[in-house]
């Protein structure tokens, strides 16, 4: 595999990790009553709000499993 080919392989696992992992997040804060937190009728921003924590927190999380599964194949130049 080249150099490229290695790249855009990254390029598209970061893509779909990044994808699940702020679908997740959305998912998962559903459970949350933010709407108790804002004014009545502020459906939008309230909407507004679970967007941006799920792809604050996504993003977040999808790079820790990222850097995690990178760090991990370096570990064998450890023994080299």
């Amino acid at each position: 595999m080249d150099v490229y080919q290695s790249l855009g392989f990254q390029a598209v696992i970061g893509l779909v990790s990044h994808i699940f992992f702020i679908a997740v997040t959305f998912y998962g804060l559903q459970v949350l009553r933010l709407e108790q937190l804002f004014k009545k009728g502020k459906t939008f921003q309230i909407q507004l709000i679970y967007i941006l924590l799920s792809i604050a927190i996504g993003s977040s999380v999808s790079n820790f499993f990222i850097d995690f599964t990178s760090w991990s194949r370096q570990l064998p130049y450890i023994f080299s």
